[in-house]
Formats: structure tokens, sequence, C-alpha cells
């Protein structure tokens, strides 16, 4: 199967991702300096143009000029298909490379897993992109309907404003991306669950992933004949971490921020529970923001600086290490302790080549926080904790921000672009030259043993 002239083509995929998002950037960040792009009508300088686009394009939010006020209609749109285009092309990317991996897996185990989970094959790629991009009109359109009855009904919106504002953020929220029309992000609607929930539900859609969307839909179709009883290792890792993640987040946020003056201590005990839990869904990477993040406690934002880390599913439009690896590493270390020398998952062993694909995937991204966050405290005046809560946020492209994004010098914007690419490209590159680059050593050396600890 390596041998065939599609795989090896297919092996050339890192560099195609890294080209194909760089020349979307490129176009993004060109058309964002034309004069009709901004509300002035004059032309927006390069650091602008470039941050915008590669936080849309990256699905992020961060932003350095306020949406609503500096972009004109034309430059909103660029953003919004930007952020489009971004969406579909990880989930795209990311889903070719699982059943790119599963296609490589021998034939016996291979038969064994489809028998049991309805996996799809390599040759369903052309069918994979038309349901996501099925799915993920499915999901917009749904969003879209709920927020612009809700603008037309509770705002006394105009239709054709209610509508469009409806579909931005609906679009924004399923691709993860944070951006919204208003200058207080969603703030003015914190304690409003006609808008907060079916934001939450678009986040949370797009944050789980394709793959796992797709196999549930299966699911429900082959029920009444008795076939797919079990899941796949991949979605229960991810619905069930998802939702352990989801319920730490809210009652971390909820308990720590319950009487601070400047966050949810103004609220009723419903509102708080409801700012809490659209928090813990952002912190996925969404970007929303219905609280001031400027006012939480230093505790509040480490924990968020947690939950951004890990992230979401993978084949969707969360960034992060993702759940499935957050998870994997702490079955690794359970492992470890008991002793045993192969890692056990849901009556599956994990293959050794995992396990260290997700020791690579986190110690790089460690690594890149930890170094980033150096460089960013020698080059600004700002706290550890802001700029610790700024790296990550833009390396796991979330968009959350303590309020200091603007006021970076141009060095440290420059990296926060760096840090949202390699966030949203790095870890899809380095999932495939790990899944599909295969050595075989010739020799090995006598084996000898470090200290440890």
């Amino acid at each position: 199967m390596s041998r065939s002239p599609r795989i090896r083509a297919w092996r050339r995929s890192p560099q195609v991702t890294v080209a194909t998002f760089a020349i979307l950037i490129t176009l993004g960040t060109a058309m964002l300096m034309l004069p009709a792009a901004s509300q002035t009508g004059t032309a927006t300088d390069f650091t602008t143009a470039l941050f915008t686009a590669v936080s849309a394009v990256c699905v992020t939010g961060l932003i350095i000029v306020d949406t609503p006020a500096y972009w004109s209609f034309l430059g909103e749109w660029v953003i919004l298909v930007l952020i489009q285009i971004g969406g579909l092309g990880i989930m795209t990317l990311t889903t070719t490379l699982i059943l790119l991996v599963r296609q490589r897996i021998n034939l016996r185990v291979q038969l064994s897993a489809e028998a049991e989970t309805k996996a799809w094959t390599l040759g369903d790629v052309r069918r994979a992109v038309l349901g996501i991009i099925g799915f993920s009109l499915l999901f917009e359109a749904v969003t879209a309907v709920a927020l612009t009855l809700r603008f037309l009904a509770g705002y006394g919106y105009p239709p054709e404003q209610a509508l469009y504002h409806g579909l931005f953020h609906a679009v924004s929220a399923f691709n993860n991306a944070g951006f919204a029309l208003y200058s207080d992000s969603v703030m003015g609607f914190a304690t409003d669950p006609w808008i907060i929930l079916p934001l939450a539900f678009a986040v949370v859609s797009g944050g789980l992933g394709f793959p796992v969307w797709i196999e549930l839909w299966r699911r429900t179709r082959t029920r009444r004949t008795g076939a797919g009883k079990r899941l796949s290792l991949h979605t229960r890792i991810t619905l069930w971490t998802s939702g352990v993640l989801l319920a730490v987040g809210t009652v971390t946020t909820t308990a720590l921020e319950w009487n601070k003056a400047g966050t949810l201590g103004p609220m009723s005990i419903g509102e708080k529970i409801l700012s809490g839990f659209f928090h813990s869904v952002v912190t996925r990477t969404a970007g929303f923001n219905s609280l001031d993040t400027a006012e939480f406690q230093t505790q509040t934002l480490f924990v968020t600086d947690m939950l951004m880390f890990i992230g979401g599913g993978s084949g969707g439009t969360a960034g992060g290490i993702k759940v499935t690896t957050f998870s994997l590493l702490a079955f690794v270390v359970y492992a470890s302790v008991r002793g045993e020398s192969a890692v056990h998952v849901g009556h599956r062993r994990l293959a050794r080549g995992v396990e260290r694909q997700a020791i690579v995937v986190a110690l790089l991204a460690i690594g890149t926080v930890f170094v980033s966050t150096l460089v960013m405290m020698t080059i600004t005046p700002f706290t550890l904790d802001q700029l610790l809560f700024e790296v990550i946020s833009a390396f796991a492209t979330v968009g959350l921000s303590t309020g200091i994004t603007a006021d970076l010098p141009a060095a440290g914007q420059y990296l926060l672009c760096l840090l949202m690419f390699a966030g949203r490209v790095g870890p899809i590159t380095l999932a495939s030259a790990l899944a599909l680059r295969h050595t075989t050593r010739r020799f090995e050396y006598p084996e000898e043993r470090a200290i440890v600890g």
C-alpha cells in the first residue's frame, strides 16, 4: 500500500497544506488592504490586514482593530469568506488524513474495524469532502435561522440586518472563529439563552469534528438493523473527554467567578450558570466571550489556559492539541503507573506509533508555548498571566484575549501570526508526517536504560 502512487503523492500533503494556507492568507491580506474594505475608505496597513487575514483563515478570532468599527461591509464579507474556506479546509484535510491512516492499517485489522464501525476507506475521500460541506452548511443554516429569528423578535433588527448578523455569527461559531459584529463580542447577550445557546450549539458541533458526526449519523441509520452497536474508539474518546472538560470548565469558571463584580457577581444564579457554561464552550477554541476576560481572576485564567491548550476534536474546526491526544496521554500515564507493557483503551490495544505521536505533538506544543511566552515577556511590558493567555489563545486558535492584542508591538503581533499559523497547520503537517512516515532500521544497538526521575 505504501508504494502506490496515490500514497506517495499524499505523502507530500504537509507541504501542500502549508502552501495552500499561505496562499489563502496572502490573497486575504491583499483584499483587506483595499480601500473599500475599511470604513474610512483608506488602505489598511499591512500588519493589520495580515493579522486579520491570518486570524480569519486559521479560524482564531484574535483582532487588533474593532471588527464592526473598522471594517466595511466588504471587509466583513472578506473575513467571513476566509473563515468559511479556512474551516472547510481544516476539516477536509484532517478527515482525509484520518482516512489515509486507516488505509495503511493491515488488511486483517482494517476489515475487522470496518465491520464494526463502518469506517470509510481511502476511496471515499470525495464522498467525505461532500459530506463535510453538507454537514457544515446544515449546522450553519440551523444556527443562522435561530439567531435571525431572535434578532428579529427580541431586538427589533430590520430583516436584512437580522439575517446578516445571524449568518455571520453562525458561520463564525461553527468554524470556531470567534469573530463578532459587536465591539464587545457577545457580552451584550450574556444573559440571553436564545442567543448564547445557539452559538454554543454551533461551537460544539464544529469542535467535535466531522468523523464523529458522520459516525453518529450512521449509527442512527443502522440501529434498526442491529448493526454498528459499538462506536469507534476515536468517537468514544472525543465524546467522553469533551463532555468531561465541558463540565469541568463550567463548574470551575462559575465557582471561581461567582462573586466577582466584573464578571458573574451581578448576575442571577441561572445567568451565572449560563455564562459559566458558555465560557467553558468557547475555550474549546471558539473565541467569543460573553464575560470580560480581562476581569478574570488569575485562577480562572489558568484554568482557561489549560482548556484552550487541550482544544477540541480531530477532524473539526477546533484547535489545541486535541482531546484525543490529551486522553491518550492520560491512558499512557495510567498504564505506566500500573506497570503494564501495553496501553489498552476501550477493549482495544493502542498502537505504539499512536503513543509516540501523542507524546511528540504534546511536547512540541508545550515547547512552542514556552518559548513564545518567553519571547513575549522579553519584548513587551505585560504580565506572565496576560502573555501566557495570549500565546496559548493564538497557538490553540482560540481567539480569547485579556485585551492586550492591539497594544502589542509589531514584533509581538507577527509572533502571534506565526503561532496562529503554526497552531492551525502545524498539527496537521506533524500528524501527517508521523502517520505516513515509516522507516525500518536495518540494525539495533544494544539496549541500555537511563535513570528516570
